[in-house]
Parts: structure tokens; C-alpha cells; sequence
């Protein structure tokens, strides 16, 4: 490999370059729209600003405190397992899937801690500011994730002889989701279909490995 472009390198600019531009799209986005603002790009294409404090996709389990601390370790063990996977030379490709579900995870770190003391309250009515006078809408630890793209790529009711949702209305895919959100997914997907094997391996070398 070229020498510029070594491995920890390439781990590096992965995570500065998605990281950045995961913060400055949720920062437009929090500082131009209204909450639930929808700018229609396609039919089946919105920008759609909504927030949450779940998890990816909007998900809504545990309690926030406990989602953020949880988020805060995920990220400290991924961050020693890619350094370790970058230590032991494993394939590009795979330090290159770790170094996205890593950055997508702390993209939404970001916010979970630091959105809250920075921001005003996003509302239909009003569009939150940056560093407000009078303090952000929540306590460090507990900012909401900003969420914007939603993809409709399908949307109609079920035929009415199915089976217990018959006449509903249908869409597909419903979830909206940020570019933090995207990153971790196209990580685990590439992972799971390229990658399989030389994770189990990966794991022996890693986490075996003294």
C-alpha cells in the first residue's frame, strides 16, 4: 500500500470526513428548519426534519441517560477494536467497514451530549439558535438526535384481503434517519457480506490475541 495511504490513515480520514459532514448537514439542518419541516425533494425523497432520543432510526427503548452512556462505550470498544484490527494489518476493507459503523456512532454521540447545552428547542414555530442566551433545551448527556432523511420509496395501502392489515396504509421505508445513521448501516451490510469470515477471524486475532 502506498505509503500516504496506510491503513490507520485511511481509518482516519474515514472518520474525520463522515464525521464532519454528518455534523454540518444535522447543524443546518437544526438551525434552517422547523421541527417536523418537510422539504419535498422527489416523490419518494424528503428532507424531513424530525429528532429523537433513541436510537438509530428513530428507535426508542431504553432511557436516555442510559442510551447515551451505552453509545459512549459501544464507541470506546469499536475504537479498540479498530485499532487493534489496524495494528494486526487485517484487510483494508474491513478496517474501512469498522471505521464507519464507529463514525456513524459517535456522529450520533455529538448530539446526544452536546446538543442540548448548544441549542435552543426546536418547535413548529421556531427554529432553534446556536449558543442561545438563555442556555440550550437540555442538560449535557441528554440532547435529542436530528434526523432528516426519510425515503417513501413506496407509499399505498395493503390489498384488503390480506390477512389482519388489509386497507391499511403501507409505506416503504418509514423510518427517517441522518448520514451517521447511513454510515453504520452501510458498514454492518458491507461486513456481513464481504467480511464474514475475516470478522470471525478478526475476532480470534483481536480479542484472543494477547
Amino acid at each position: 500500500m502506498n505509503k500516504y495511504f496506510t491503513k490507520g490513515r485511511i481509518a482516519w480520514l474515514i472518520i474525520l470526513s463522515v464525521l464532519i459532514i454528518d455534523q454540518v448537514i444535522k447543524i443546518w439542518i437544526k438551525t434552517h428548519m422547523y421541527w417536523h419541516e418537510s422539504i419535498r425533494v422527489t416523490d419518494w425523497f424528503y428532507i424531513l426534519f424530525i429528532e429523537n432520543v433513541g436510537m438509530a432510526f428513530g428507535m426508542e427503548i431504553f432511557g436516555k441517560l442510559f442510551l447515551t452512556i451505552f453509545r459512549l462505550v459501544a464507541v470506546s470498544v469499536i475504537g479498540w477494536f479498530l485499532y487493534k484490527s489496524i495494528k494486526n494489518n487485517l484487510k483494508t476493507g474491513f478496517i474501512v467497514c469498522i471505521s464507519l459503523i464507529l463514525t456513524g456512532a459517535l456522529g450520533n454521540i455529538v448530539d446526544s451530549v452536546f446538543y442540548g447545552v448548544l441549542f435552543s428547542e426546536s418547535t413548529p414555530s421556531q427554529i432553534a439558535a446556536f449558543l442561545p442566551e438563555g442556555g440550550g433545551y437540555a442538560p449535557l448527556f441528554y440532547g435529542k438526535v436530528v434526523d432528516m432523511f426519510y425515503f417513501p420509496i413506496i407509499d399505498t395501502h395493503w390489498p384488503q384481503w390480506v390477512p389482519f392489515v388489509g386497507g391499511e396504509h403501507f409505506i416503504f421505508f418509514s423510518p427517517i434517519f441522518n448520514f451517521a445513521d447511513a454510515a453504520i448501516s452501510c458498514g454492518v451490510i458491507a461486513l456481513f457480506l464481504f467480511y464474514s469470515k475475516s470478522f470471525s477471524e478478526a475476532y480470534h486475532l483481536v480479542v484472543k490475541k494477547k
